[in-house]
């Protein structure tokens, strides 16, 4: 649940296609930005990313991928236009550009004011937490009650694999599938018994009943002062459960969980304990989910599986969700 995988700014599992010349990427993100703008777009300098190369300037930002890669871009820019007002930023134009090293993928974005708090928000004082979590909270009730039609409505339930709750026979099956994977016995036999646990108790099957961004932690938000000003990289939208989102939300703020969790709690009239239960559900899938994926090429996920172990430890032996619990 760190820089390698699917709980963060890049969601499940994603790995950023090498291109052959980084030179070529910033010069192509500033001709897309020169014609969206309609003008020299100034410096733009490297954001860090897992799954794109993105690009920020003054007035717009550029991600790129390999047109080869996954599609999940297509998805983000197919939202763009038909997303609530306000809520994330504007999208400028898309499409595929020719590299001499292949064709790119691309959307240019007009840049939105702010900076991303940050997973576990660091350096975020508790008042400041509390009001970028009441407006953050606010933002996606709006996403919450967008009824979406047409393109967007066909987009929001493509088939995809998110790694997330669907439902207690799924979750199951997916605990059965680590261990069958687990040649070697990497993940200790108390924690499978845990997720096991989890998964009983869980809800028989996972609501698909609103749109929700599924990925919203706290490098995904740009903040400035105490205010919220964009929810960024829809790439992982889809319909589900509320729940999806005050996950994460919740889980990446660090410190200041409690009080994140009780803004959620009060702003959505939802008990403490029913979202405390909800989110363990949520984390004990993705992470069941993450160790299967890393253990089926350890060669590759070696510190990925090594992060989610400890997160898995923390969950079923820490207990975590439940710790401060009153």
């Amino acid at each position: 649940m760190t820089a390698d995988g699917s709980l963060t700014a890049d969601g499940p599992l994603t790995a950023r296609e090498p291109m052959t010349d980084p030179g070529q990427a910033h010069a192509a993100a500033r001709a897309i930005a020169a014609a969206a703008l309609g003008r020299d777009p100034g410096p733009m300098d490297t954001a860090a990313s897992g799954s794109h190369h993105v690009y920020v300037g003054s007035d717009a930002v550029v991600k790129l991928i390999d047109a080869t890669s996954h599609a999940r871009l297509n998805r983000e820019i197919a939202l763009a236009p038909h997303l609530p007002a306000y809520l994330t930023a504007p999208l400028l134009d898309s499409g595929t550009h020719r590299m001499d090293t292949g064709d790119v993928r691309y959307a240019c974005y007009a840049r939105v004011p702010g900076a991303a708090p940050g997973m576990g928000m660091p350096g975020v004082d508790a008042a400041t937490a509390r009001a970028l979590a009441e407006e953050a909270v606010e933002r996606l009730g709006r996403l919450h009650a967008w009824v979406p039609g047409g393109r967007a409505d066909r987009t929001l339930r493509e088939t995809l694999d998110h790694g997330g709750f669907t439902g207690r026979a799924a979750f199951l099956a997916g605990i059965e599938g680590l261990t069958d994977h687990d040649r070697h016995g990497t993940v200790p036999s108390h924690l499978l018994d845990g997720l096991r646990a989890i998964a009983h108790d869980a809800p028989p099957h996972g609501r698909t009943v609103v749109p929700v961004h599924a990925d919203c932690h706290w490098d995904n938000w740009l903040a400035h002062g105490r205010s919220v000003t964009a929810l960024l990289d829809f790439e992982w939208a889809r319909f589900g459960d509320p729940v999806d989102d005050w996950f994460f939300l919740i889980r990446f703020s660090g410190p200041h969980m409690e009080t994140v969790l009780d803004v959620v709690a009060r702003a959505t009239g939802t008990s403490p304990d029913t979202l405390r239960a909800g989110c363990e559900v949520r984390e004990a899938t993705h992470l069941a989910a993450d160790l299967r994926v890393a253990l089926e090429r350890p060669e590759v996920h070696a510190r990925m599986a090594a992060d989610r172990l400890r997160s898995l430890e923390e969950l079923i032996v820490g207990r975590y969700w439940w710790r401060d619990a009153r």
